[in-house]
């Protein structure tokens, strides 16, 4: 097993029209045991700027020193064009305009990005497309899973929702100053 899949991890990053959504699941794992169903692999850089960290989760909480991650990085540039890219762990940069993925389930969000996504989507649709691609992504992947959390960004408004196990549970709220919880 290498070093990136120690804990295992899914993240996913779509644009639609005139915004954005990141996704990553909830699950921490020491590679096949579950640790905690609750992990935030997300982080708010400011108003724009979203970066989610799959890989070793020690180095992903630090933020120091990404050695064993591999970033995920979404935003809004001018005029509300979403920009979208992952890198691997020495900063090489993969560029897309469509969607990014990383982590242990990244084969099969390939696959399921890919089926699934349309050019301009609204956010509500870019919201279930993403949570959709997700969801069944983790259900593929024994390292990664325990529903999601899905952020979406539009017009200059930040939403936040997660999936449960237990049927789809959406919380809904505009984010102000924190972000997560």
């Amino acid at each position: 097993m290498q070093i990136f899949e120690y804990n295992g991890s899914a993240l996913v990053a779509m644009v639609g029209k005139n915004c954005f959504a990141i996704a990553s699941d909830r699950r921490l794992g020491v590679q096949l045991q579950t640790i905690a169903t609750d992990f935030q692999r997300i982080s708010k850089i400011h108003d724009r700027l979203f970066l989610g960290l799959s890989g070793l989760a020690t180095d992903a909480q630090t933020l120091f020193g990404p050695y064993f991650c591999q970033p995920v990085i979404a935003g809004l540039g001018d005029e509300d064009k979403p920009f979208i890219c992952t890198m691997d762990s020495i900063g090489a940069k993969e560029l897309a305009k469509d969607f990014v993925v990383a982590g242990t389930a990244s084969e099969s969000l390939y696959g399921a990005c890919e089926s699934m996504f349309k050019e301009n989507m609204e956010p509500e649709e870019l919201f279930e497309t993403v949570s959709q691609a997700l969801l069944a992504s983790v259900d593929r992947d024994c390292l990664s899973g325990w529903g999601g959390h899905n952020t979406y960004r539009s017009k200059g408004k930040d939403f936040e929702r997660k999936d449960g196990l237990s049927g789809t549970k959406y919380l809904t709220h505009e984010i102000s100053m924190d972000l997560f919880f």
